[in-house]
């Protein structure tokens, strides 16, 4: 029972009720049961395999065990009187996001492929605990961010005097941190959540007897761990299950780097603060305007810290640190002759280039089939414009669409956009490393590619009915949406993904509820179904003022189980709720 304050005199009093079986939950047990007041592991086994929930098991032995851990975690008893399901039991096992959650948690894509065929989680400027001019810099947002998956982790090299390096974010305010704890904290936590490898990139900012001596930290610090590789002569890169437990290093050979220019994009101004919620994705593309200016820099490739450095080597790497230079598995290349010479496929080489969020969407315009051919073999990492201060993010869905591999986030922001780079990483168990769809990969007879901006027909249509939700009075204080009254709830569920497939629906708002029940149903056309994902979002309705954050996620379409699902919401960070969550029924026709 909640109490609610009215007047200063008067209280409201309502109760938080235990919601019962929706009518969705109570037809699927009714038909399984056969009409009976209990369904038998035999029946739990045929709705199984009816519904095809190869994730629960598909043996009379794998029902009995599940019908065993809802009765010893519903009732709390170890020995059972019975071995059968009440209709109560059955909408226990629904809504558990344990034992019937929404997508799978175990790796089952092919690992087996090279590196440059997935996706991967990829941080920027990962040591910076906030914003990108002032914020501290330390190892836990590293360590926080390889805990999470992320498998790119970038670090930022300065001179700290004449004989040590640090870490920071140059040209700011930044307070630096010690090269060496950021380098224990990623052999301490690179592994903790996946076994797949570790890519270091480094922006170098060293004379060459700090590069010898930043050599010397990084052999010592992983020992075996460290891959070496030599790609100047790599035809193919090793795959991630090749490289399961190790760690790579990143960066542009001493005598490529460029003298320091203009800032990053040559670009200032102020980003716009987001509020709780980010920008929705459509919004967070590039102007005509900024895509103009773009285009007057055209040649300057690479204009992130990385590809700029801080010197001009005019003499060979071999003289310069070939320890340092040893270390190098793939090597960001200098691009020469702009754009189109930059996206130039070199049979006989693999290597990284850099792209800003806005030179993307002008190569993916103007020339989108050699960014595909270029990705098919060479990595391609996009980076966030130099005026995104406050570490917000950018649309992650064009460099999915053109194969880039490494779409580098501010993981220590917040927003939308953040949430789908969190979504599309939660499939393959969240490993950290995404198979490519087949279409970003396969060339035609005629050499022809995937076209990232010709639209296609929908190949697939997807069905999401928002049943209802729960846990809310779990884990928020009672007042926390309404001083006066329990919450106003409702559901934003759409689609992110290719241009076509984009839409946002939202259900009607229940009133006066902790546990709302909606009973409602979207459908969704898909003409990429590889990249989509589903955005889920509950807003709590507010008549004077903007609408409260009641959770979110993001979930790839492509790993979305059938039927029933438990869907558990995360807060704007992306930490999991302990209770809050949705029921909701996906189908796919």
């Amino acid at each position: 029972m909640g109490s609610y304050r009215m007047c200063l005199i008067f209280k409201r009093k309502f109760r938080v009720t235990e919601p019962g079986p929706v009518d969705d939950v109570r037809d699927v047990f009714s038909r399984y049961a056969e009409g009976q007041a209990h369904m038998s592991p035999e029946q739990l086994r045929k709705l199984m395999a009816d519904e095809r929930r190869e994730d629960l098991g598909s043996s009379l032995e794998d029902a009995e065990r599940l019908v065993d851990e809802v009765l010893r975690r519903k009732h709390h008893i170890a020995k059972f009187t019975r071995r059968n399901l009440t209709l109560e039991d059955f909408n226990y096992l629904l809504f558990s996001t344990e034992l019937n959650p929404p997508i799978g948690d175990k790796v089952h894509q092919n690992m087996d492929a090279p590196l440059s065929h997935y996706f991967i989680f990829t941080g920027h400027n990962s040591y910076l605990t906030g914003n990108q001019l002032s914020s501290k810099c330390s190892g836990l947002p590293i360590a926080d961010a390889l805990r999470k998956g992320v498998r790119v982790v970038e670090l930022d090299l300065w001179p700290r005097g004449k004989d040590d390096v640090c870490v920071k974010h140059g040209g700011t305010l930044t307070k630096a941190v010690k090269l060496g704890k950021c380098l224990e904290s990623i052999k301490a936590n690179a592994f903790t959540t996946s076994k797949y490898p570790v890519i270091i990139t480094l922006e170098d900012h060293l004379t060459p007897k700090l590069q010898c001596k930043v050599a010397k930290m990084i052999t010592q610090t992983f020992g075996e761990m460290l891959y070496y590789h030599d790609s100047e002569s790599c035809k193919e890169f090793p795959s991630p299950e090749e490289l399961k437990g190790k760690i790579l290093i990143s960066t542009k050979p001493p005598k490529e780097y460029l003298e320091a220019n203009d800032a990053k994009d040559g670009e200032k101004g102020k980003d716009s603060d987001e509020d709780v919620w980010g920008k929705e994705p459509e919004e967070l593309i590039s102007t005509q305007s900024e895509l103009d200016k773009v285009s007057n820099n055209i040649n300057y490739i690479n204009q992130d810290d990385e590809e700029r450095g801080s010197r001009d080597f005019d003499t060979s790497c071999s003289l310069q640190a070939p320890e340092y230079k040893r270390l190098i598995a793939i090597h960001a290349g200098k691009p020469k002759g702009g754009l189109k010479m930059a996206l130039k496929v070199d049979p006989d080489k693999i290597r990284r280039l850099s792209l800003s969020e806005q030179l993307l969407e002008k190569a993916v315009a103007s020339h989108g089939a050699d960014v595909i051919r270029f990705t098919q073999k060479n990595f391609l990492r996009i980076y966030p414009k130099g005026t995104r201060f406050n570490s917000s993010n950018y649309k992650p869905q064009i460099g999915w669409m053109s194969g880039a591999q490494m779409i580098a986030f501010n993981m220590q922001g917040y927003g939308r956009a953040l949430w789908l780079m969190q979504g599309m990483f939660r499939a393959n168990g969240g490993c950290g490393y995404v198979k490519k769809p087949d279409f970003l990969m396969n060339v035609g007879p005629n050499g022809e590619v995937f076209d990232p901006n010709e639209n296609s027909h929908p190949k697939k249509t997807l069905k999401v009915k928002v049943l209802m939700g729960d846990g809310w009075h779990l884990d928020f204080k009672k007042t926390h949406f309404d001083r006066y009254s329990p919450p106003d709830f409702y559901v934003r569920v759409g689609i992110a993904g290719a241009p076509a497939d984009k839409a946002m629906e939202k259900t009607e708002v229940k009133y006066n509820t902790w546990t709302p029940i909606w009973n409602e149903e979207f459908t969704f056309q898909l003409t990429v179904p590889e990249l989509a994902l589903l955005r889920v979002e509950v807003h709590e309705y507010d008549n004077n003022e903007k609408d409260d954050f009641g959770g979110q996620t993001c979930l790839p379409v492509s790993e979305l189980r059938q039927g029933i699902r438990a869907v558990p919401l995360f807060n704007r960070k992306g930490v999991k709720y302990n209770s809050t969550r949705l029921l909701m029924r996906f189908e796919f026709v």
